[in-house]
């Protein structure tokens, strides 16, 4: 007999609202975390709060997707063993695929979801997180600037300091030591009031009511001008967006690109690590989240009994997570070590496969076994069962 439509959305959309319920309830502690790692207290006002959202949470969504998917099976089923309601169902002489068909439902979904964040998504967003990093730890962003700290520019040849920030883009004491190339001379600057005014070349310092001080190099003879307003160009964050960086990482290529970079005879090993790793987790993840509903369900549907009085919560949610944790944790450590020990991670992810479609054929085996041989007897009369 096949599942009734009304009863087979009703099972599909329990799951898919727990699915979303635990996917927010994992993602949110990671992406926060990352966030509170990389960015300081000044990200807020320097605007990089959301740059680094974008590029982290794609990434968060899709690893976690499958953990979310087979512990939302777990629970979904264990609540309908313990509930009596695998028993109705059987009396309604639905089979154990028919059972399974909804979670399957929404596992594929989710299989398909996380196939588009892994390979379009994230790809596409996750630089934007690195540009972050990259600007943070050059101090390209003006805003993230702190008072009473000398910062270097132009790889050493600029030093700026000031006393404290009057506004957002305003600075009072301001002090400017640098070398000039084109003058060969040693430059110090100083200004009552400073203002950061982002262009599309970078940042212009604007300077008010200050000293121009330069000494040729060789010479001790000192030349001081005062000025109203001087202006000098820095090469920080403009408004262009962030600064581009020298490096493109693999994780950021699109797919098909991603593909045309797969190592080949040539390919130093630590490339060939790194495409390795990445390819793991773009192709072998999102998948998962089928593999953890199966073997999900054919636990709970094994270790149950029809009416639901063993426990079996625990053990689903001891196995899915674990098995969920180790692969990914094989895709960054082990296929980084060695790029050949993807099969083992191909192999892991098969074997939770056949052990999960093991679990349920036996269930389906027994489904119309008579009474005693591993299958409740079934009532003459099937009970009814109210979905709404």
């Amino acid at each position: 007999m096949t599942i009734p439509r009304l009863l087979y959305l009703y099972l599909a959309r329990r799951i898919l609202i727990t699915v979303l319920v635990l996917e927010t309830g994992l993602c949110v502690p990671v992406v926060l975390t990352s966030l509170f790692h990389y960015l300081p207290t000044a990200a807020l006002r320097s605007g990089l709060l959301l740059p680094a959202l974008l590029g982290t949470l794609p990434t968060v969504v899709y690893i976690a997707l499958p953990m979310a998917v087979g512990i939302a099976v777990a629970l979904e089923f264990s609540r309908m063993a313990a509930d009596g309601m695998i028993a109705v169902l059987y009396s309604l002489r639905l089979s154990v695929v028919s059972i399974c068909l909804p979670a399957v439902l929404v596992a594929g979904l989710a299989v398909g979801f996380g196939y588009w964040i892994s390979c379009f998504v994230a790809p596409a967003y996750v630089g934007q997180m690195h540009d972050v990093i990259y600007v943070i730890r050059n101090s390209l962003n003006h805003r993230l600037l702190e008072p009473a700290q000398f910062y270097t520019f132009d790889n050493g040849t600029r030093t700026l300091y000031f006393q404290r920030w009057k506004s957002p883009d305003v600075v009072s004491g301001m002090f400017i030591h640098q070398f000039n190339v084109a003058k060969n001379e040693e430059e110090i600057i100083t200004a009552q009031t400073t203002e950061f005014r982002r262009n599309e070349r970078g940042v212009l310092l604007v300077m008010t009511h200050g000293s121009f001080e330069s000494r040729p190099i060789g010479s001790s003879q000192m030349r001081t001008a005062d000025f109203d307003e001087y202006v000098i160009q820095l090469d920080m964050q403009g408004t262009n967006g962030m600064p581009k960086r020298n490096w493109v990482g693999v994780f950021e290529l699109p797919l098909k690109k991603f593909l045309a970079a797969a190592p080949g005879p040539g390919t130093p090993p630590y490339l060939a690590a790194q495409w390795t790793s990445e390819a793991a987790k773009r192709f072998c993840i999102p998948i998962l989240a089928l593999a953890h509903a199966l073997l999900a369900m054919g636990l709970v549907l094994t270790l149950s009994s029809a009416t639901g009085r063993n426990a079996t919560t625990v053990a689903a949610l001891i196995a899915v997570p674990s098995i969920h944790i180790g692969i990914l944790i094989g895709t960054e450590s082990l296929v980084r070590h060695d790029p050949r020990l993807i099969v083992v991670i191909v192999l892991a992810i098969a074997v939770e496969f056949v052990a999960a479609l093991v679990l349920i054929t036996r269930q389906q085996a027994g489904f119309g076994a008579p009474a005693g041989e591993g299958q409740a007897p079934l009532p003459s009369e099937p009970f009814s069962l109210d979905t709404t």
